[in-house]
């Protein structure tokens, strides 16, 4: 079985995320990057399937220099190998271009059997590009999964929401999972040194044959139109109870209109 599983390269969601003054882009330089929180579920379901069916897993991803650590991280975990899409025009490129350029990258690849991503990234969080990669591609799509398992060529699924539904689909296909699927291993000293050793491929838009004009900002179909910072915290009142605190409280609510 081969898995190509999607991770990204995102702002620690801990640290001052900013943005670009000039284009209102997000800021990947000036702050910490961790691979996507919810793309380690991807990645641990992907080694668990490949473990189970001898397979193979690819992490691929999209974005500027740093991103390779995304990369890194699924291969400390125990990926076979990477792939980085890594070319200056794609700065500002939306999901559309986005799910071009990957779908561009996983038929570059080759014949593959699973696509997994995680259910959002944690700085878009838009959960779209799954979806718009299997409609690209002509792949089944299975979304927000909690549950799964493969047998020869059905993906049989869990999903949970308002109802519990169990679906299945025919490979090739992608499947975003949920936080709910498993618990994703901690990288062992084994896996860090082994991944040094891994192969990573950088691959340019040319390589893909995507045009610079179709990717990018000035080609985005969504754009951000103005950033405002969050207020800073200011210090909370203290009410002193002198017999009358639940009076005081009351007030305080009605004045907020919280009740």
């Amino acid at each position: 079985m081969k898995i190509v599983v999607l991770v990204k390269h995102v702002p620690d969601a801990a640290a001052d995320r900013t943005f670009h003054e000039a284009d209102h882009t997000t800021d990947r330089v000036g702050v910490d990057g961790i691979l996507s929180e919810l793309d380690e579920y991807a990645v641990e379901e992907a080694l668990k399937l490949a473990g189970s069916e001898s397979g193979e897993v690819i992490a691929l991803t999209m974005g500027p220099e740093g991103s390779a650590d995304a990369i890194k991280r699924a291969l400390q975990m125990g990926a076979d190998s990477g792939v980085h899409v890594v070319d200056d025009a794609l700065h500002g490129s939306d999901a559309l271009a986005t799910s071009h350029v990957l779908a561009e990258a996983i038929g570059k690849i080759g014949e593959v059997d699973l696509v997994l991503t995680g259910m959002a990234s944690t700085d878009g969080g838009m959960s779209v590009v799954p979806a718009m990669l299997a409609e690209r591609l002509g792949f089944a799509h299975i979304g927000f999964v909690g549950e799964m398992s493969v047998d020869g060529g059905t993906v049989r699924a869990r999903r949970d929401s308002d109802v519990t539904e169990t679906v299945e689909a025919a490979t090739p296909a992608i499947v975003s999972v949920t936080d709910q699927i498993n618990e994703p291993r901690y990288p062992s000293f084994k896996g860090i040194m082994a991944a040094k050793k891994k192969p990573v491929e950088s691959w340019s838009l040319a390589d893909l044959g995507v045009a610079a004009e179709q990717v990018g900002l000035d080609a985005a179909w969504s754009q951000v139109q103005s950033v405002t910072k969050r207020p800073e915290r200011t210090q909370g009142e203290v009410v002193t109870d002198d017999g009358d605190g639940g009076i005081k409280l009351a007030e305080f609510l009605a004045s907020r209109k919280f009740i």
